[in-house]
């Protein structure tokens, strides 16, 4: 499918109002990624820019792997916590279906209680679970720990009241998934494919491991400068296995912004404050220390993503890292203009901000509470 048909009605749809800003130079723009490339010692990075709901440049820049191979448009990257965005969008599809109400609590939706199943057992003694809903799943405020094992013991629990406050939780994006597949009898990898990827042109993409994505691959290098092979990821896991290529975020980050394949009301929903934010930072994610500042660019939770707003107006993005990978996804609603950012490195947030702003201009992103802390460009 041609990329140019999939957004034509959403570029004409974006032309009628839409702020002046000016597109970069994009040579100018790829110079100064090569630039702060080597300044920050990432090994590789891949960057695609939207404009007006469109997908206008894609560049690659650096190395895949240890022996130097090249970075390409179509190797196979990690896309860490940003799957959880592309998780988010479908469940929007889902509400679109009249399938899943966002503030219908999962009990509802679950043949039996949740702790009746193995892998939640441990919640069987706190009846809190019976209030968590989807959209605390998906702004994460289920009260939940990023990941169990997290814990000392290593088993889930709820650390305060559903829907008071907000805590990172890839647990809580999981029993999302747990719940559709469960309650709704749906395998999410499969339909994800099906409604997004095969339609976009998103033919290097998946939530599980393929086998032709072995002939051009990313692996990562750690803060320590060590290598690290690329992890096969056997399952779908909606907080994070997604593999696809800077070409395939670059489709998905345009249709998101132009709103495709949702209603109008569901394409407001997903990118408005749900739960407003008030922790300092990201992580950890139950420091206790708040910043006023946060109400002052309406920091929020979206579903899957997190929204602010900067002299640009609405802005939407969502990260995701390892200790082999940084990435990040932002998107200005208004001008529909978006930048994603991969690299193969666990410190490339090193140099994400400077290209975020060489590509769409200062959009006031809170990079101190994304980053904890900051680092410098230069090592």
């Amino acid at each position: 499918m041609c990329l140019r048909s999939v957004f034509l009605a959403a570029a004409v749809v974006s032309a009628i109002a839409a702020p002046a800003i000016a597109s970069p130079d994009y040579r100018q723009l790829d110079a100064e990624i090569e630039r702060l490339r080597l300044a920050g010692k990432v090994p590789g990075v891949a960057v695609a820019v939207v404009e007006n709901g469109q997908l206008v440049h894609v560049v690659t820049k650096g190395a895949r792997d240890a022996k130097g191979d090249p970075l390409t448009p179509h190797t196979i990257m990690y896309a860490a916590s940003i799957t959880k965005a592309t998780f988010a969008y479908y469940l929007m599809m889902l509400v679109d279906d009249g399938k899943l109400n966002l503030d219908t609590p999962i009990a509802d939706y679950l043949p039996k209680p949740l702790p009746d199943y193995p892998r939640y057992a441990d919640l069987a003694g706190d009846p809190r679970w019976r209030k968590i809903t989807p959209r605390m799943l998906m702004t994460h405020s289920a009260g939940f720990p990023n990941f169990r094992w997290l814990n000392r013991d290593e088993k889930l629990d709820i650390k305060f009241d559903p829907g008071t406050a907000y805590a990172y939780s890839g647990e809580g994006i999981n029993l999302m998934q747990f719940v559709l597949e469960e309650g709704l009898g749906l395998k999410v990898g499969e339909e994800i494919d099906r409604r997004i990827f095969q339609p976009l042109g998103m033919s290097r993409s998946s939530l599980v491991w393929r086998a032709d994505f072995a002939g051009d691959l990313a692996d990562g290098i750690k803060e320590d400068g060590q290598w690290e092979p690329h992890d096969d990821r056997s399952s779908v896991k909606a907080a994070g296995s997604l593999d696809t290529t800077i070409t395939d975020l670059g489709k998905l980050s345009a249709a998101m912004v132009s709103g495709w394949g949702l209603s109008a009301k569901s394409a407001s929903e997903w990118i408005k404050v749900s739960l407003p934010i008030a922790s300092a930072h990201q992580f950890p994610t139950f420091g206790l220390k708040a910043n006023p500042e946060n109400a002052k660019i309406g920091l929020g939770a979206g579903i899957g993503v997190v929204v602010h707003d900067g002299p640009q107006g609405r802005v939407f993005y969502k990260g995701g890292h390892n200790d082999i990978t940084d990435n990040q996804m932002v998107c200005v609603e208004r001008s529909k203009r978006c930048v994603v950012v991969l690299t193969n490195s666990g410190v490339g947030q090193r140099i994400i901000p400077a290209i975020v702003n060489a590509a769409l201009g200062e959009t006031g992103q809170p990079w101190g509470w994304e980053y904890n802390p900051i680092l410098p460009i230069s090592p």
